[in-house]
């Protein structure tokens, strides 16, 4: 370790560099790689317009999956085992395969404010998304598989398709059998979402969902299935969930307007303890407020990293810090072998990763070994 005043709890705690992952496709012609993780596996993840690449970094190998719609007409996620991608899209939630062939479909209501048509396929509204188009800024909803990969959760707009008039028109959150998208149990979320997405925890039979609805507010909601019924409850409003710890016992989260970290009991979601970025933090010179970053990863149990390079861009280098969760303090800043840039996320294992500031790689990163 060492000490460094301006840059946080006097101490530094050295990263050291796992791995250096290519990004599977163009970063002009992509989002930016996501890495998933689950049951020791990790896979690479990069969304363009036509396709979704896929890279299992142990193996080398490389799937690419048609895709069904643009990339900015909602999220899209993979199984564990890497050989179907679910597209959660404004009309339908839908499994592919390799080959781009529907393993199966749910469709629902759509999720463009003005539009009132349950929409069969993407070319009833691909030509409606230019200027003043109904289609043109849509909401969007999300999907997760289990960790298992068993089950899928979606968060969609209803009704779906089939129900009958008297299904209220809501926002649902869905439990699918992943293997044939039947709908094993459903339960209104009384949001109205600009978008969402999912934390998976280790337990199959639960999972997290962070709901943006813009200026109505940030529900986040922990839902368990058990014996066929999905039973929700509301973590807190105004909250995202980051990350949940390897046992799944823990909850990391933070506040809309990002001033603290927040650590919650899963299973009643009791706020346990926190920590103020201000007075935690030191600002750089001229920074002004200090705020964490929309993006965390718990390393083990009782151990955090997290961020705050939203606050600290055009101040200086974006910092990183190892936090407590015993008594949630900030422990030190993290040190790297190289420039780093962005939040951090969990890649499972007792790491997490980065994404290269030109958007070409993924890097794995774990505490060095002290002394």
């Amino acid at each position: 370790m060492s000490t460094d005043p301006i840059n946080g709890g006097s101490v530094q705690r050295a990263a050291r560099l796992v791995a250096t992952i290519p990004a599977p496709l163009e970063a002009g012609s992509a989002d930016a790689p996501v890495l998933l993780h689950t049951g020791g596996r990790r896979l690479v993840v990069q969304r363009a317009d036509t396709e979704l690449a896929l890279l299992d970094p142990a193996s080398g190998d490389l799937v690419r999956f048609p895709a069904p719609w643009p990339r900015d007409l909602g999220t899209v996620t993979v199984s564990p085992s890497g050989d179907v991608a679910v597209f959660a899209g404004l009309h339908a939630v839908r499994a592919v395969d390799v080959s781009g062939a529907t393993r199966w479909e749910v469709r629902h209501a759509c999720w463009a404010d003005e539009c009132p048509e349950m929409h069969e396929d993407f070319a009833e509204y691909a030509d409606d998304r230019g200027e003043d188009g109904e289609h043109e800024y849509p909401d969007s909803g999300s999907a997760a598989f289990s960790a298992d990969g068993k089950l899928l959760w979606a968060h969609v707009r209803g009704p779906l398709a089939g129900d009958g008039e008297d299904v209220e028109s809501d926002e649902f959150w869905l439990v699918l059998d992943a293997a044939d998208g039947r709908v094993l149990a459903r339960t209104g979320t009384g949001t109205v979402a600009s978008g969402s997405f999912h934390t998976v925890p280790p337990d199959p039979a639960q999972m997290g969902l962070s709901i943006g609805e813009g200026e109505e507010g940030s529900p986040a909601l922990w839902g368990r299935l058990d014996g066929g019924v999905l039973s929700v409850r509301k973590v807190d409003d105004e909250t995202v969930l980051l990350d949940v710890s390897p046992s799944g016992r823990h909850l990391l989260a933070t506040d809309v307007q990002q001033d603290a970290l927040y650590l919650h009991a899963a299973d009643d979601g009791a706020i346990l303890r926190d920590l103020d970025a201000d007075p935690a933090v030191p600002p750089y010179p001229q920074e002004g407020r200090v705020y964490w970053d929309f993006e965390a990863a718990f390393i083990d149990e009782t151990t955090v990293v997290a961020g705050t390079s939203g606050s600290d861009a055009g101040y200086g280098p974006g910092r990183h810090w190892l936090v407590g969760t015993a008594d949630m303090a900030l422990r030190a800043r993290i040190s790297y072998p190289e420039p780093v840039c962005g939040p951090v996320r969990s890649a499972g294992e007792g790491a997490w990763y980065t994404v290269s500031e030109d958007r070409t790689a993924v890097l794995v990163w774990e505490l060095a070994q002290e002394g």
